[in-house]
C-alpha cells in the first residue's frame, strides 16, 4: 500500500490563555486536520485542548507528549487520541519540537517561548499568532519566526514551510 505521510505540526500555547487564543487554536486545529496534518500538542488544557478539539471536529488525528510518566500523573485533555508520556516535565518541549515539522505558537507564556526558541535552534519553521514578538540581536541567526494575522494564514504559512523544506 502506497500512502503519503501526514505532516506533524506542533500547536503551542498557554494552558490558561486569553479567550481569543482559544478560538484561534480551535480554528488552527480544524484547518490543520482538514489539510491532512497531525496536530501535536503538549496535551494539556487551554490552547492545547482547543487545537485538539478543532482537529477532532474535522476528523483529524491528535497526538500529545505529556510531562508525566502516566495518565495518572499527567492526564491528557479529552481531545487527545494518542498520548505519549515522557516523564520529562518541561523537558518534553524538546521532544515536542523535534517531532514537529513546523510550529504554530498561539499566545503563550514562558513554555511557549521555550518551544519557539528550541524550534529555531533546530531550524523548524515557526509561525506566531498573537504570540511573542521576537527580533534578533544578530541578523545572521537565520530566519526568524513569522507573524500571521489569523488562523488561516498561520496554517498556510506553516504548511508552505513544510512543503518547501
Amino acid at each position: 500500500m502506497d500512502c503519503e505521510r501526514q505532516p506533524i505540526i506542533l500547536v503551542s500555547g498557554a494552558a490558561r490563555p486569553r479567550p481569543e487564543d482559544i478560538s484561534a487554536a480551535e480554528e488552527v486545529g480544524r484547518l490543520l486536520a482538514a489539510a491532512g496534518s497531525i496536530v501535536l500538542t503538549g496535551g494539556g488544557t487551554g490552547v492545547m485542548e482547543a487545537a485538539s478539539r478543532g482537529a477532532r471536529a474535522a476528523g483529524g488525528t491528535t497526538l500529545a507528549v505529556l510531562p508525566g510518566s502516566s495518565a495518572r500523573e499527567s492526564p491528557p485533555n479529552p481531545e487527545v487520541l494518542i498520548p505519549v508520556y515522557s516523564g520529562m516535565g518541561n523537558g518534553r518541549n524538546a521532544i515536542l519540537v523535534r517531532s514537529a515539522e513546523a510550529v504554530i505558537a498561539i499566545g503563550g507564556g514562558w513554555g511557549t517561548l521555550s518551544e519557539i526558541a528550541l524550534a529555531r535552534n533546530l531550524d523548524r519553521p515557526v509561525v506566531l499568532l498573537g504570540s511573542w514578538r521576537i527580533s534578533p540581536p544578530d541578523p545572521t541567526l537565520g530566519p526568524m519566526p513569522v507573524q500571521a494575522r489569523d488562523a488561516k494564514e498561520a496554517v498556510e504559512r506553516a504548511l508552505r514551510a513544510v512543503r518547501n523544506a
